[in-house]
Parts: C-alpha cells; sequence; structure tokens
C-alpha cells in the first residue's frame, strides 16, 4: 500500500515536472512556439471515496464521463457525450442498458421530505439521446425517448414508455405497459404488444451496436492510419475505374460461394 502510493506520488512528480518544462520551453520560444493544450478529460473519476465500478464488457465513450458512486452492470452502453454523476447519492445501471449520447444521468440527496433519492436503472433499458434522468427510478425494459426530463422521485414501471421531450413531474409513476407524453406528461395510450417487444429489442440492437463502437475505439493508432491510407487508396482506383467506365472481376477469394441447397 505503502510502496504504491510512492510510485503514484512519483509518476505525478515526473508528469508536473515535464509540464513545467514545456511552458518554459514555449516561453523560451517566444511568438514562435506551438503549445498544445492536453485534455485532462477522465472517463472513469473517483470522488471522495468513491469510484465507478464498471464491468469489463461495458462500451463506454471516450468522451463520457462516469463519476463517483455509480454501478454499471455487463453488456451495457455509455454513449457520446453522456455524464453519469454519482457525487451525492449513488447511480445503478443494470445490465444490457443503454444510455445514450448526450443524456445526463444525476441523484438527489434527498427531497423537501427527507427521501434519500438515487437514480436506479434497471436491466434492458433503452434511454434515448439528451435525455435528463434526476434520482428516480428506471426499471427493466423501460424506454425513455430523446429529449426527455425526469425528475426526483418519478418510477417508470416495466414496460412503459416515456415519449420524446416529456417532462415527467416529480414523485410520477408511469404504469407498465402505458405511454406518458407532454409537458407535463400524462397518460397518451396503452402500449402494444409489438412495441413492447420492440423496446427489448432495442436494447439487444444498442448492445451489438455498442460492440462495433468499442472494436473501432480500441484499435491502435498505427492501424487507424493504415487503413485511412487503404480506405483512400481504394476510392480512388474506384474513380479511376470509372472515368476509363472499367469494371473489374472481383477475385476468387471475394466471390462468396453459393450456398448448397
Amino acid at each position: 500500500m505503502v510502496l504504491g502510493r510512492s510510485i503514484c506520488t512519483v509518476g505525478f512528480w515526473i508528469r508536473e515536472t515535464g509540464q513545467a518544462l514545456d511552458r518554459l520551453g514555449c516561453r523560451l520560444q517566444g511568438n514562435y512556439f506551438f503549445q498544445e493544450q492536453l485534455s485532462r478529460h477522465r472517463t472513469l473519476m473517483n470522488l471522495f471515496d468513491k469510484a465507478p465500478f464498471v464491468q469489463k464488457d461495458v462500451f463506454v465513450a471516450p468522451s463520457a464521463s462516469i463519476i463517483g458512486d455509480v454501478h454499471v452492470g455487463s453488456n451495457s452502453s455509455i454513449w457520446y457525450g453522456c455524464v453519469v454523476r454519482g457525487d451525492v447519492n449513488s447511480v445503478s445501471i443494470g445490465s444490457g442498458t443503454n444510455i445514450q449520447d448526450n443524456s445526463l444521468v444525476h441523484v438527489a440527496k434527498s427531497n423537501l421530505y427527507g427521501k434519500v433519492l438515487p437514480t436506479l436503472i434497471g436491466d434492458n433499458v433503452t434511454v434515448g439521446h439528451s435525455a435528463i434522468l434526476h434520482g428516480c427510478t428506471v426499471e427493466d425494459e423501460a424506454f425513455v425517448g430523446m429529449g426527455a426530463t425526469l425528475l426526483d422521485g418519478v418510477v417508470v414501471e416495466k414496460h412503459a414508455m416515456v415519449a420524446a421531450g416529456a417532462l415527467v413531474r416529480q414523485n410520477t409513476r408511469i404504469p407498465s405497459g402505458e405511454v406518458w407524453g407532454g409537458n407535463p406528461a400524462k397518460f397518451l395510450r396503452k402500449l402494444t404488444d409489438d412495441e413492447i417487444a420492440f423496446i427489448a429489442q432495442s436494447a439487444i440492437n444498442y448492445s451489438k451496436l455498442a460492440q462495433a463502437h468499442a472494436a473501432e475505439n480500441s484499435k491502435e493508432l498505427e492501424k487507424i492510419e493504415f487503413e485511412k491510407v487503404l480506405h483512400k487508396k481504394l476510392h480512388q482506383d474506384a474513380e479511376y475505374d470509372l472515368t476509363l467506365a472499367v469494371v473489374r472481376e472481383a477475385t476468387p477469394e471475394l466471390i462468396k460461394a453459393p450456398s448448397a441447397s
């Protein structure tokens, strides 16, 4: 424990020394220097004595932020620009759930009546782009539309749907199998069986899509640059063939063998 802290301290001072030398060099260069601004963004960030717990197979986009007392279950995805902030209370996100781009998940320490308000999101939940979830509960296989806002104490039951752009007022409970929308949100209609099935399928689709994004984000710089060059060359060859009206035959290894009947 002591050795680990010592190594961490040494690493910190080495980095600070490097930054100080960089600033000194910039001053010596006068008007001719180029200063690179380093991003201090951290995808996972501890706060106080709390650290995020994220399963290994979760996709967390590089521009997302997961802070403090947050638990994210297996096969979930936190997309680009999302903020999940468990600072004054905890956030729990289940398995197979997707929190889409630019959404905000936060908590409340307590409400006016002293009730503790963490944010609890179940399994296979879809939270659309730019949604806001604050001190609320979203049960398994529920759907929160794009731009919707869920205030403190809201409960969205299993197989319920919040329409895009809805504002759900404090302590509202949305029953299973219903669609609520508007500002303030009110009951609109019952969900069909196909719509309920769509909620589960939406979560599966996003889990698969997240795997593709995770694979692309994990590529090394050399591979990314090689693929850029290769793509550019193939694109140029296709344009050249088009100007000459040339049709190239696919090489045998690229021709898919016919399936046996």
